[in-house]
């Protein structure tokens, strides 16, 4: 069978399911709080692999598979530096998250930052929220539909715009009609697909250059042969700030609001046990799959003009038509899990979010949450296309804009007491605006001002305004 054939067939059998699971979800909303979060009854399965594949989409599957093969060795610390923010979200935010929401009604996690303040500032601080969301997450889902674009261009030999619109369409059309049932759903099948790929495609790769001890002596072999700094030893390639730099990218975890509502949407403190096992496992699968597959990438097909088409290059070589189509196109469907859950957080935070988490008439909310999801959706598009930047780079800014600016404020409130005020907007608004103007400036090394300065200063100021209980 034809390699364009299988990959197309099997994409749009694929992409029926998740339209089938829309139409589906969309029977199963009744008012915001099912929209939103499930009507708070998500299993351990299903939220561990939702909030996992959510957080991780594109950015670990081409992204970190990308790094690996331009960086060598060194992609190694985005192993701890991940997996470090799968820890502190499942044992340090989870279990208090879910407790508190429910106590105090939170639909969103901007309603939960804001809980306990007077009304007028409560809804200024929900409107300041929506509206970092809203710039952070539009280049966010601009990354993912780039992705998509980038996966069809580099397979398929179709146009990267055409390739864009056709993968945002299905996106925005299951997430249109279902709500955070159809994301939640969704990711989940997403996720557990990417979880194979990040099986297969290594095992196959590394075998094919001969096994483990095979792959270490011909890293060491370019290494050495004067044409290549790519690979070095460990120590050599890594100065302490590129390793610090890369070690900060876990303490963005706890600020992602399409993530934590995961923790939020639980059913019981009970599956949160269950739920971090699963995806702490998950996440170790995922990283150390993509960052074995970079490496025997680049001894198996060289070098290349995009980095980040390394997983599709590798595909092409080891695997048959057919087998090749099915694991790439269900790799394009999982890279548009994140979008899925971040058009539903950017559509709360218009609906729900600016409205002071009073939006009227559950019916009229609901509409006006799924034309958010359109809007939204066509931002990010015009962006995807109009404005190409590298997906790693990008979805790091959208990371530590949203992260630095809810994270520090988020932790304190679970783990301290509340926060006065004025300390609560100023932690908002010190950790996203310094991640942006940090951004425009020269690069440290590893980016440690962009990854700690705005995340630290918010921190600070949160606690500062901190009551113990």
């Amino acid at each position: 069978m034809h390699w364009s054939f299988a990959v197309i067939t099997t994409l749009i059998i694929y992409q029926f399911v998740l339209i089938g699971v829309g139409l589906w979800a969309r029977k199963q909303n009744r008012d915001q709080e099912d929209y939103y979060l499930g009507g708070r009854r998500l299993g351990a399965w299903v939220a561990a692999l939702s909030a996992s594949a959510s957080s991780s989409s594109a950015w670990s599957l081409l992204g970190v598979s990308g790094a690996a093969f331009a960086w060598g060795y060194s992609a190694v610390w985005l192993i701890p530096a991940t997996l470090s923010g799968f820890l502190i979200n499942w044992y340090l935010i989870a279990p208090r998250l879910q407790a508190a929401s429910r106590g105090n009604r939170a639909v969103t996690l901007s309603e939960f930052l804001a809980d306990g303040m007077p009304e007028a500032s409560r809804r200024r601080l929900m409107q300041l929220a929506a509206l970092i969301i809203l710039f952070s997450f539009t280049f966010y889902i601009a990354s993912q539909f780039q992705a998509a674009g980038k996966t069809f261009a580099g397979v398929l030999g179709v146009d990267e715009t055409r390739a864009i619109l056709i993968g945002a369409a299905v996106v925005l059309l299951y997430t249109f009609l279902g709500g955070f049932w159809a994301a939640s759903v969704t990711d989940s099948l997403q996720g557990a697909l990417m979880a194979l790929a990040a099986v297969l495609l290594p095992v196959a790769a590394l075998v094919a250059v001969g096994g483990p001890a095979e792959m270490v002596a011909q890293m060491q072999a370019v290494a050495d042969s004067g044409w290549t700094d790519w690979f070095r030893r460990p120590i050599e390639v890594l100065p302490l700030g590129f390793a610090i730099g890369l070690l900060g990218i876990g303490l963005g975890y706890p600020g992602q609001p399409h993530v934590v509502n995961r923790f939020m949407a639980l059913e019981s403190a009970g599956a949160i046990p269950k739920a971090r096992a699963i995806a702490i496992a998950w996440a170790a699968v995922i990283y150390l799959g993509m960052i074995l597959l970079g490496w025997c990438g680049r001894l198996l097909v060289g070098g290349l003009d995009d980095s980040e088409q390394v997983l599709f290059a590798a595909a092409r070589l080891l695997f048959p038509a057919v087998l090749a189509g099915i694991v790439i196109a269900a790799i394009l469907s999982a890279i548009m899990s994140t979008a899925d859950s971040q058009l539903l957080v950017a559509a709360s935070s218009v609906s729900h979010d600016m409205h002071g988490g009073s939006a009227g008439e559950d019916a009229t909310a609901l509409r006006r949450a799924r034309w958010v999801v359109f809007i939204v959706g066509a931002l990010a598009i015009a962006i995807a296309v109009f404005f190409d930047q590298s997906i790693f780079n990008r979805v790091l800014f959208a990371w530590h804009a949203v992260g630095s600016a809810f994270g520090p404020l988020l932790f304190v409130l679970l783990w301290r007491g509340p926060v006065d005020v004025p300390y609560r907007f100023g932690a908002m608004l010190a950790g996203f605006a310094l991640t942006v103007i940090i951004h425009w400036f020269p690069n440290t090394p590893g980016d440690i001002a962009e990854r700690y300065l705005p995340l630290l200063t918010a921190f600070g100021i949160a606690w500062a305004g901190s009551r113990p209980r």
